[in-house]
């Protein structure tokens, strides 16, 4: 008899009845014990033949026997059941096997009441024995059965459901410990609703993961809001900002219970974001929006339709549409314009990336709008659609524009023609934009053969008239530019339509190159569009107006006829500002326009192009600033450049380039770029200046944005290159300045310095051959020689210090030495100047004589320029008194002479940066070269033609050089130089007016040199007031400081310690700017230094913080206690406000200044409350900002806390790793109790999903600090047991399965082996402890640590374990309901439980056996 057949007639023999004892059952009299004897023998039975069946063959044979014992009596049900527990307990079946079988049972029925009560009481019995996964699957499973019973069950029912909730109750046990409760929550959180029966037991639990979900979300999220730059942001930079484009919802990781407002769409934030101008980047990585996809996205289009209706609200309330004159020079575009401007901007570039659909809009539009009386917009409206109508029909069938028909019925119902407007205002273009709407579709229509036969609304009958009169062949031949804007409109109407467009188009291009004539036949002069006159155009005829500019620059350059004419150019720069236009802009103008003059070799239209960028273009993306500086750096090495004025130009575009990068940007950007080129391609093979000063914007990059502790490997590369090719040293004070990674760089691999007295002596034996050579060719020949070395320019300085004056054969050699050589040729001269003074015994005569020879060189002989000697004295490596010695000789060129101090005060006395509001900008500049001609060649050359010079001079191509000085000052510490610095400064301060980033340059300043300021206050009050002074003329007192801070800047005090009122004011300042308040002075932002008013708002917050005379330590606490002291004041709606803009302020402050949220944290953490807990609440309601504020509850806790997550929220990746060395230092050390590991775990929890994202490892160093402080907890608690213990292991759990997983399951399973038996049981999932190591643990605490390594034999009873799983689990479960925190009579019930727990080991062990055999 095969094995399976043996089980089968095992069951069958224990089931069969004789029929006499059938017939007899009434009077038959059984032995004593005989059933139960006989129970015994089948079971016994079973076993053996159930052994013998082969392994692979057991789950049908069970399967078998479950169906058989399905229709087995109650009784012999029953016996049939046990049999399997002991089936189980023999190991011969798994009890995993065992329960998928029973619910698999296809006879497993509610309606088979005694086999499905039996069935899951089976289960109940064998469930210890079933690893946790499978628990998941059991409960999964249970669940689910549940559902089967109707909503209204019959109470003949009840006990099968009931049977199923007793399973799952037994299953949610934290006490049995038979899953983690994280996965439980997990499951039951997915498929709601369930059966009501159910439901109670569901959602308490759920309830319990409550306190997990606070743990990880950050106080006051929906109400983050963040401030936009412009410049390219990298992912890591939005991982805090991220919505899923869908919904607009957070990204949670792990399914949490977290409060309903983190779980809403987000359309505040997307809309805040959409406000602000120059945020489609910022957008696009918010919702992830891919260009090369094509997708709609739904609520990015709803969002848009909202800004457009809400637009429509502002101006129905404030009419302003007055407009402009014609070129007026003194237009100020007003808010409400400039929302519409923005709005007109925004749509076309989502629509142009078909990231939403403009036909969709239009119909959202006029849904929205035909429930609102909203009429003083319908132009504004108009206008907008005007602008993506009028370059995108052409390419569209007119099936795309026809709901633009609807909003003619809605916005324009009038009987009567409209009038018409005043033609000599800007606001007559908007006001005609409805009629070149019509015009534009009518014409399409035509073009596709489309009968539309709707008759044209009444109440654009004067404005359609008055168009079709405008082009009628007799006006059009007879009209002139003029003052009014009747050729705009006709551009705008008709840009698609080549019969009436050429001939106004030709007339605007005809004023800029100043060759129209008046009626009277004579030469107008060029003029220059103002930005009113631009922003009239639609965006097709801007795209028309530059494509021209572009066409006849092409021309031009390659006939190498004449530079085009100024007012063209400074149009063509100020249509490069639109963003709409920006592939025909500046795309054409880097990828097309450059290489192509470049190509022609026309070097002034080069010349001149690079002089626009630099002093023209503001908000250029980082990629292409990035790519121009890679495309000088390849121009420049091309031999026909060679010549001193080009190469100057390109030196100094670049260094401008380099100096503008912004903080945040180079390093993802240069990091970007480089995975396409090499990183020698945006570094200068030769200039080992602009190589320097890459090398200090990379240092303050690091330093401002973090990342200075360790070095990328991209870096190492674009560092290598360089050394490569320009080997460098850098002095002891900049490398004391350079972030970690970048000073240990250096410190390895710095260059020997050159040796002093060898160069002296070199110059002395050069000086000795000229003297001696009297043929002029022999000399001529010696010192163009290649091997020769370059030290011409100090010989020069020998011959000018000896004869003042220059021979010709000096002037031939110097024409020999190309412009680049000259570089090489002036560090020597630099570096044996500094030797030669500082070893001259003759002192103040020497050094003024030196410097008056200098001047010579400069001023007189022009042989190099004021601005490539100072730059190249400042970066040249000095240490000691040659430092000093250098930064004295810069101070007497700058001052000493009166060239450039008078060329400064007379440039900045008469010129005005703000050249977009200027038409006369080229007179007055070419009044200025008049009065201080500047010569590139020597005065005897004439090899060198000069090249027209539109938008530089000494003046402005010296600031970025000042910002350098500046800065090089500063790193020597010493009190004379950094005097010297100030005298420099008082002199030349003014020319900051034109500085186009001065509150950036100053922020970075302050931030970069913190260390050295921070003890320095009259330098830093002096750098501050010097800069933001030098705008006192043209900008209003409130642009930057505050009033209390000027005062300080203009008395003569160097200490002020501010009340915590003034701090509160800036804030407030900050924060009502971020909700839209006018809190500044308006401008127009596409050519102001920040991209939006929250943007300057920040950095001018900062400047003023930082240029306080008070210790960061203090400021900090200041800030922080704006919230925490200030919180009363603080209007209620506004406190989140508050909050975000703190966290802002911090966030973007150096180091010393946001490290004071850690010592905040710091001394919450050791409060006595903290150390000994009397509160009556919980510590989760007093670290929930919202119940502390709904309840009026002890405040402290959760303020600092919302306050921490605002400033980390706000900061950048490597400002946020930092977190876990804070962690380590300053917060471990304090932590001794279960409520300061709670508080612990809300401050760092809400951060673990970015700090993942961003820093994978850190994640793992923090999850095992966090072990490392439960175990310094559980110790310090004794015999006490720990009130929060369930909700510090779901933690856990959460934080290994979302983040860690098994990466420091060694750091942890150690830590965990130490722990009290309670808490090992309830994380044994984690380390998949043994449970008798646990319970050994327990009975023999003597030694913890070799009881914990044992390892389980295999030949343990399982049985064995679940007697020991149960008397560990004695104690009751430690979960605390809210409010209850400080109930005495708890502990002290827990402590009993405690001490019982070795009485009840036995009585559990006499009950499992008795449980096994009912």
């Amino acid at each position: 008899m095969d094995p399976e057949t043996q089980v089968i007639d095992t069951v069958n023999e224990f089931l069969k009845v004789d029929s006499i004892d059938e017939a007899f059952v009434s009077v038959i009299v059984f032995k004593a014990n005989g059933e139960e004897k006989r129970a015994t023998n089948f079971t016994n039975d079973l076993v053996t033949a159930f052994g013998n069946v082969p392994q692979e063959n057991r789950e049908q044979v069970l399967k078998q026997y479950i169906l058989r014992t399905a229709g087995a009596s109650g009784y012999h049900m029953k016996v049939l059941m046990d049999a399997l527990v002991k089936l189980v307990d023999a190991h011969v079946i798994t009890a995993r096997m065992l329960c998928d079988k029973v619910l698999m049972c296809e006879k497993l029925d509610y309606e088979h009441k005694t086999f499905w009560i039996e069935s899951f009481r089976l289960i109940k019995r064998v469930i210890m024995q079933v690893d946790y996964k499978g628990v998941r699957e059991i409960m999964k499973v249970c669940r689910d059965k549940a559902q089967w019973f109707p909503l209204n069950v019959n109470v003949t029912y009840m006990p099968q459901l009931l049977a199923v909730e007793d399973i799952l109750r037994y299953i949610f046990d934290r006490n049995n410990c038979l899953l983690p409760a994280y996965f439980i929550a997990n499951e039951i959180m997915r498929p709601f609703p369930y059966h009501w029966k159910l439901n109670r037991l569901m959602t308490d639990f759920v309830e319990e993961f409550r306190t997990t979900a606070q743990m990880v979300s950050i106080i006051g999220h929906p109400n983050m809001l963040p401030i936009v730059e412009h410049f390219g942001y990298a992912d890591h930079m939005m991982n805090s900002w991220r919505l899923d484009h869908n919904t607009l919802k957070f990204n949670f990781k792990g399914i949490l219970p977290y409060e309903p407002e983190l779980l809403e769409e987000q359309k505040p934030l997307l809309r805040y974001v959409l406000e602000q101008p120059y945020s489609r980047e910022m957008v696009s990585q918010m919702l992830n929006l891919q260009k090369h996809q094509k997708q709609r996205y739904n609520a990015l289009e709803e969002q848009l339709v909202n800004l457009i209706v809400q637009a429509m609200e502002m101006t129905e309330a404030n009419d302003a549409t007055a407009g402009s004159g014609f070129n007026a020079s003194d237009e100020q575009i007003t808010p409400y314009e400039w929302v519409w401007l923005h709005l007109s901007s925004q749509l076309i570039y989502f629509v142009l990336f078909q990231f939403v659909s403009f036909m969709h809009i239009v119909l959202a539009l006029h849904e929205k709008l035909s429930k609102l009386e909203l009429r003083k917009g319908r132009d504004q409206l108009m206008w907008i659609l005007l602008q993506f109508i009028s370059g995108s029909i052409q390419k569209n069938p007119i099936t795309n524009f026809l709901p633009v028909f609807r909003l003619f019925d809605l916005l324009y119902p009038e009987l009567e023609p409209l009038k018409l407007p005043d033609i000599n205002k800007s606001s007559m273009v908007r006001h005609m934009a409805p009629i070149c709407v019509w015009i534009h579709l009518m014409k399409k229509a035509r073009v596709e053969n489309m009968n539309i036969t709707r008759p044209l609304p009444i109440a654009l009958k004067n404005h359609y008239d008055f168009l079709q009169h405008l082009v009628t062949p007799n006006t059009m031949m007879n009209m002139s530019l003029g003052n009014d804007f009747r050729i705009i409109l006709i551009c705008n109407a008709y840009s698609t339509n080549q019969e009436y467009f050429g001939r106004p188009m030709g007339l605007l291009l005809d004023a800029l190159n100043g060759t129209s004539k008046s009626p009277n036949g004579a030469q107008i002069p060029a003029v220059t569009f103002s930005v009113t006159v631009l922003d009239s155009l639609t965006v097709h005829s801007k795209m028309s107006l530059i494509h021209s500019f572009v066409t006849q620059m092409l021309k031009q350059a390659q006939s190498k006829g004449q530079v085009p004419a100024a007012a063209l150019l400074e149009t063509y720069a100020r249509l490069l500002v639109y963003t709409e236009i920006e592939s025909l802009g500046i795309k054409g103008f880097l990828s097309q326009l450059m290489p192509t003059v470049f190509k022609n070799q026309a070097w002034a239209m080069l010349h001149t192009l690079m002089e626009m960028f630099s002093y023209r273009l503001h908000h250029v993306p980082t990629h292409y600033r990035v790519q121009l500086l890679s495309l000088l750096h390849s121009l420049s090495s091309v031999p026909q450049t060679n010549k001193m004025q080009l190469n100057l130009c390109f030196e100094s575009t670049a260094l401008r380039l380099i100096t503008s990068i912004g903080s945040a940007e180079f390093q993802p950007q240069f990091s970007r770029y480089f995975n396409d080129k090499s990183p020698g391609a945006v570094a200068s093979n030769e200039s080992e200046e602009l190589n320097r000063v890459l090398i200090l914007t990379l240092a303050r990059s690091m330093h401002v944005h973090g990342g200075g502790d360790e070095m990328q490997s991209w870096c190492k590369d674009f560092l290598s290159n360089i050394m490569q090719h320009t080997p460098h040293s850098w002095p002891m004070q900049s490398l004391a300045c350079f972030p970690p990674a970048l000073n240990e760089y250096f410190t390895q691999n710095n260059q020997p310095a050159e040796n002093k007295q060898q160069l002296k002596k070199s110059v002395e034996e050069e000086y000795r051959t000229w003297t001696s050579m009297t043929n002029e060719n022999d000399i001529i020949a010696h010192f163009l020689r290649p091997t020769t070395n370059p030290l011409f320019l100090c010989l020069l300085f020998k011959i000018i210090w000896e004869t003042e004056n220059i021979s010709p054969v000096a002037y031939k050699i110097l024409e020999g030495i190309s412009a680049r050589a000259l570089s090489t040729h002036l560090r020597k001269f630099c570096d044996y100047l500094v030797a030669e003074v500082a070893s001259s015994s003759d002192g103040r005569d020497f050094i003024h004589k030196c410097v008056d020879t200098i001047n010579n060189m400069i001023w007189k002989f022009n042989v190099v320029t004021i601005d490539r000697v100072v730059l190249c004295l400042a970066l040249r490596t000095h240490e000691g008194n040659e430092a000093q010695v250098c930064f004295l000789i810069i101070q007497l060129l700058l001052l000493k002479a009166s060239e450039l101090r008078n060329r400064v005060q007379e440039f900045c006395k008469d010129n005005n940066p703000d050249h977009w509001k200027q038409s006369n900008w080229q007179d007055k500049h070419l009044s200025f070269h008049q009065k201080y001609p500047e010569k590139f060649a020597l005065d005897e050359s004439a090899s060198q033609i000069p090249l027209p010079v539109y938008f530089s001079n000494v003046c402005l191509r010296f600031l970025p050089v000042l910002d350098v000085v500046v800065h090089r000052f500063i790193e020597l510490t010493i009190p004379n130089v950094h005097q010297i610095l100030g005298f420099i400064l008082d002199h030349l301060s003014i020319l900051y007016k034109f500085h186009d980033r001065p509150i950036t340059y100053l922020y970075n300043t302050l931030h970069y040199y913190e260390r050295i300021l921070r003890d320095r206050p009259s330098l830093k009050k002096k750098l501050v007031s010097a800069i933001t002074s030098a705008f006192s003329e043209i900008r209003p007192p409130n642009w930057s400081v505050s009033e209390p801070y000027k005062v300080f800047l203009q008395n003569q005090d160097l200490l002020w310690t501010p009340e915590l009122s003034y701090y509160m004011s800036l804030i407030r300042r900050l924060a009502d700017t971020i909700s839209g308040k006018n809190v500044f002075y308006s401008t127009d932002w596409r050519f102001n230094e920040f991209p939006n008013a929250p943007t300057h708002a920040l950095y001018v917050t900062c400047v003023e913080l930082l240029g306080l005379p008070v210790a960061p330590a203090l400021v900090a606490n200041n800030i922080i206690d704006v919230i925490v002291s200030g919180y009363a004041v603080i209007p209620q709606k506004e406190i989140h406000g508050y909050i975000n803009a703190v966290g802002i302020v911090l966030a973007a402050l150096p180091e010393p200044y946001w490290s004071g949220i850690y010592d905040r944290l710091q001394d919450m953490l050791n409060t006595p409350n903290m150390l000994n807990w009397t509160y009556r609440f919980n510590a989760f309601e007093l670290f929930n900002f919202k119940t502390v504020r709904e309840a009026m509850l002890e405040k402290s806790y959760a303020v600092v806390l919302a306050v921490a997550h605002s400033v980390f929220h706000h900061m950048g990746a490597f400002k946020l790793a930092a977190m876990t060395r804070y962690l380590k230092e300053k917060l471990k050390p304090c932590v001794r109790t279960e409520q300061q590991l709670l508080y612990l775990c809300h401050v760092f929890g809400p951060f673990l999903q970015r700090i993942e994202l961003e820093k994978p490892n850190a994640v793992a160093g923090i999850a095992v600090l966090l072990y490392e402080i439960l175990e310094i907890v559980d110790k310090q608690h004794g015999p006490k047991p720990l009130v929060y213990m369930d909700q510090i292991c779901d933690f856990l759990y959460h934080i290994k399965y979302i983040h860690v997983g098994n990466i420091i399951k060694n750091e942890s399973e150690a830590i965990i082996k130490r722990l009290r038996p309670l808490l090992q049981m309830r994380l044994r999932f984690i380390t998949h402890l043994n449970l008798e190591d646990i319970h050994t643990e327990k009975v023999t605490e003597s030694n913890p640590p070799a009881i914990a390594n044992q390892a389980q034999s295999p030949q343990q009873p399982q049985h064995q374990q679940q007697m020991q799983q149960h008397q560990v689990n004695v104690p009751q479960t430690t979960s605390v309901p809210l409010g209850s925190g400080g109930n005495p009579q708890q502990q002290l019930n827990q402590q009993q439980h405690q001490q019982m727990y070795m009485q009840h080991m036995q009585q559990q062990q006499q009950h499992l056996q008795n449980m096994r055999h009912n």
